[in-house]
């Protein structure tokens, strides 16, 4: 499935360390996750602004499809939104790009399963309602999946 970035309002940039990068000159396929990360935690940070008080996240299953190499000479942005609410887990899409002269190009997607999760009894928990709510609206209810 071919991702349209018009479909995505959340975008941040990745710093790329030079610790990234493995032997053959490219990002190590493992460092994806946590570019992945980064925009997931901005997200649920600016645009969600999740109660972590209240209640944690947990990732329950992680997907990436490796399209074109990343190198320490790139410069790139991953792009996310929720694809998929539930009673306590939401999907969440990511896309990372490369941004170069003649725009963006698409170098990595991936998705990843999110429990709403409670840290005190070790239990996945429901979606606190205002999070949702932040989420659907956000990323436009036309375009969740909403299986609750």
């Amino acid at each position: 499935m071919a991702e349209k970035l018009a479909d995505y309002k959340y975008k941040t940039p990745i710093p790329i360390r030079f610790s990234d990068i493995d032997s053959f000159g490219h990002v190590n396929n493992a460092v994806y996750l946590t570019y992945f990360e980064i925009a997931r935690i901005g997200y649920w940070k600016e645009i969600i602004n999740w109660d972590w008080s209240n209640t944690g996240i947990i990732l329950g299953r992680s997907e990436i499809n490796y399209l074109k190499p990343i190198t320490v000479q790139d410069n790139i942005a991953c792009y996310v939104r929720t694809i998929r609410i539930g009673n306590s887990s939401f999907d969440m899409m990511h896309v990372l790009v490369k941004i170069t002269p003649n725009g963006e190009e698409i170098v990595t997607t991936g998705k990843t399963v999110c429990i709403s999760y409670d840290y005190s009894t070790n239990k996945s928990v429901p979606i606190p309602s205002s999070e949702r709510h932040r989420m659907i609206n956000y990323d436009e209810p036309r375009l969740i999946l909403n299986t609750n």
